[in-house]
């Protein structure tokens, strides 16, 4: 639970936020994603925040780099009011927001908002400044084209991780050179994407306005498949989701095959993080090559 020093802390910044009197009646333990402690806070007039809490030494830095990503955003996303460090905690307050139905309207905004997302580009391959995908470091240093930073800021090093830990039998690494190979002509030159970056989908909420709202960023200018791939790693999004989306901005022709490739990452992430039983859905993608 949150300790009194904590709430007093809370509710002085939140005051400070709202030029009046905050005063927290409680909070309640919600999901927070996989590596956060969060918390439903109420007020004692009626109003709700939503608060994670982390440990600073562990991420330094997690939430300033969640706050930048969100800021960074287009689409709807919380407002954010508190990123502190109080104490041994490293703690962010966010505006709570309810949840709408998933009708095939907020499908049609949601693939529509991305595409327009899609097409603000950068300098560039990467980011000003690196953070995080779940609780890995990720690098996000410039490069000039697609390849060569999916290729080093991407794969090499969680396939380097990956190795190092025994997670991923060195024989493959192979077949990653084999597909290092084949990139150029799997991503044929396109300009940065400004993208999510972890797209999945408990990464976005419905709000009541049938708009969505992106949460849970790990932003940075890259190939829009990246965030197109991860729609459908743990089954596909709607299909007026994709229809809307190519509506707006032109698919490929080969997109489930850049689909497919952009997925390596995330699933060694998942390999990294959660152990060997990503590892055959790795190895399926490294087969091809």
């Amino acid at each position: 639970m949150i300790s009194p020093d904590t709430m007093l802390f809370l509710e002085e910044r939140l005051s400070q936020v709202f030029e009046r009197t905050i005063q927290i009646a409680g909070a309640r333990p919600v999901s927070g994603g996989s590596i956060n402690v969060a918390f439903l806070l109420h007020t004692s007039t009626g109003e709700f925040f939503f608060l994670k809490v982390n440990d600073p030494e562990l991420y330094p830095g997690l939430f300033g780099k969640e706050r930048l990503g969100l800021m960074s955003i287009p689409v709807r996303t919380p407002n954010v009011l508190v990123e502190e460090i109080s104490g041994l905690h490293q703690l962010l307050v966010m505006e709570w927001i309810p949840s709408g139905s998933r009708t095939e309207r907020f499908w049609e905004n949601f693939g529509q908002a991305l595409a327009g997302m899609h097409q603000i580009t950068g300098p560039g391959f990467g980011l000003n400044y690196d953070n995080y995908m779940g609780s890995l470091p990720q690098i996000n240093e410039w490069r000039e084209t697609w390849v060569d930073f999916f290729r080093e800021q991407r794969l090499e090093r969680q396939a380097k991780l990956a190795t190092d830990t025994g997670l991923l039998p060195k024989r493959w690494l192979k077949n990653l050179e084999g597909l290092y190979y084949e990139l150029p002509s799997i991503f044929p030159e396109e300009k940065p994407s400004l993208v999510h970056g972890d797209l999945w989908s408990g990464n976005f909420i419905c709000d009541q306005q049938e708009m969505p709202v992106l949460i849970d960023p790990a932003i940075y200018y890259g190939h829009r498949s990246v965030d197109l791939a991860m729609t459908t790693l743990f089954g596909r999004f709607h299909p007026r989701f994709y229809e809307a989306y190519h509506a707006h901005f032109r698919l490929p022709e080969n997109y489930e095959q850049q689909w497919e490739i952009a997925n390596l990452y995330p699933l060694l992430i998942h390999l990294n993080l959660f152990g060997g039983s990503y590892l055959e859905s790795v190895t399926e993608t490294l087969k091809q090559f």
